[in-house]
């Protein structure tokens, strides 16, 4: 990129598509319900800005799974509702990993590069696990981060706020909400 200020961002999305089958698993799913709309809003923003949209998600043991064999797998009572809400678009990019991070195992960094990518918005779920892990991966591949507050969530609220904390410090991460710009990306991101 010619102006080293200049952001190219992308929108990462993690373990939306879940199936909520574990300890406190109905927490989360409330807590990611609320983060769906925030999330869904700032996808949009992107979309207007033909910036790219990557899924990055957890494979439960399905090796050759796609998108339609982990979203079939997911689907239940409890999960439906953040699955209607986050279903990715056919213009999104969906990655599979098999571990905590988006970037363990992964075409993701390759997939950036080529993308043109040095900023990343991340969000999803848990805020304190996965979120967490992969900006970390991120940073020591020094992009740039935003990872809003209201678009990422844990089990426990004081230890998604502590996380958030941490990667603010630690990792140089912005953390404020797009909501607090009125999701204006060509505005927070010029080129």
């Amino acid at each position: 990129m010619k102006n080293p200020q200049a952001y190219r961002p992308a929108l990462i999305i993690i373990d939306m598509i879940n199936d909520f089958n574990f300890h406190h698993g109905r927490i989360l799913a409330d807590k990611a319900l609320n983060i769906a709309k925030p999330i869904n809003t700032l996808k949009n923003a992107f979309y207007e800005q033909d910036l790219p949209v990557i899924y990055v998600n957890d494979h439960y043991n399905l090796w050759q799974a796609d998108l339609d064999t982990i979203t079939n797998h997911c689907r239940n009572p409890i999960s439906a509702p953040i699955l209607h809400e986050m279903h990715p678009s056919p213009d999104d990019y969906f990655l599979i990993k098999p571990k905590h991070s988006a970037f363990y195992g992964t075409a993701l960094n390759t997939l950036l590069h080529q993308l043109g990518v040095n900023m990343l918005v991340m969000t999803g779920i848990a805020g304190n696990i996965c979120v967490l892990f992969s900006a970390n991966d991120a940073y020591m591949r020094e992009y740039h981060l935003h990872i809003p507050h209201d678009c990422t969530a844990s089990n426990d609220d004081h230890d998604n706020e502590n996380t958030l904390k941490m990667m603010e410090k630690v990792l140089k991460a912005n953390i404020s909400s797009f909501s607090e710009n009125n999701y204006n990306i060509s505005s927070m991101f010029p080129s």
